[in-house]
């Protein structure tokens, strides 16, 4: 096969999932739902959905840690209440070592850098016909999406991250992600559940599966390839955030990006008021 035929962000498949029903029977399933409907707050509010929150699997995290250090530390020297001490010790640097790597001003209440950037691209699109919403929200949750694209090539999720330029960016196996020594797993599982959450809430109005990619825009130091998908998640430079979404195939019609669109903004809240 020719390798400049080859599609740079190695999906084959398009970024829309079309239903092999008859078009007149998705035409009458697409009708738009009201507001109301298109929130599922019983399902939101289960337990199970609250603990695939990213949140919540670092809090269990951190419990995990402070137990196996309680328990470890306790049998070495004979006394649980040490143990219990080195457990709470545990617990605390943890947290103070994740308020020291991330920010402690909510991404919400500021655009960074990295953001103006991606948003400086994206608005060179709309003239090709893509609209774009800014830090929406994930309801029922602290995560947002920093920037839902919805264009004729299909719906994208972009975080932009700016990371040290001092530590390169590598990926092992295909699988994991580091900057520095730094593993970014926990990065990744976040944004591929944003787009998911994204996916779940815009189908169940829209009447048909949508599928949200998911995507980092890294900005700071180089990352030696150009689009490379890590635990279901694109990864590129920065400044080919743009790129990235025009080359696909086309995937929507004017009127299914409107309406997508709109459900869009309905069903994904924004973070510090309207765009």
């Amino acid at each position: 096969m020719d390798s400049d035929n080859q599609r740079e962000d190695g999906h084959n498949a398009s970024p829309i999932w079309v239903s092999d029903r008859p078009e007149s029977e998705q035409t009458a399933t697409a009708k738009p739902s009201a507001p109301t409907s298109t929130y599922a707050p019983v399902e939101r509010a289960s337990v199970g959905t609250l603990l695939q929150q990213p949140r919540f699997r670092r809090l269990r995290n951190r419990a995990i840690l402070a137990v196996v250090v309680g328990v470890v530390v306790g049998f070495l020297v004979a006394d649980w209440r040490i143990g219990v001490t080195a457990g709470v010790i545990a617990a605390i640097a943890e947290a103070v070592y994740r308020a020291r790597t991330n920010s402690s001003v909510p991404a919400w209440r500021r655009t960074s850098v990295a953001e103006r950037r991606t948003e400086g691209q994206l608005r060179k699109l709309e003239r090709n016909g893509y609209r774009t919403l800014h830090a929406r929200a994930i309801p029922g949750s602290e995560a947002q999406i920093d920037h839902l694209v919805v264009g004729p090539t299909g719906v994208y999720a972009v975080d932009s991250e700016k990371w040290d330029r001092r530590l390169p960016v590598r990926v092992q196996m295909g699988k994991k992600l580091f900057h520095g020594p730094f593993d970014k797993k926990e990065r990744l599982t976040e944004a591929r559940w944003e787009a998911t959450q994204a996916s779940e809430l815009i189908s169940k109005a829209f009447g048909r599966e949508i599928t949200v990619v998911p995507s980092l825009a890294i900005y700071g130091p180089p990352v030696p390839w150009k689009i490379m998908t890590i635990r279901g998640v694109d990864v590129y430079q920065g400044d080919r955030a743009r790129r990235w979404i025009t080359k696909r195939e086309r995937a929507l019609t004017d009127a299914e990006i409107d309406r997508i669109y709109d459900i869009a903004a309905q069903v994904l809240p924004a973070r510090y008021g309207e765009d």
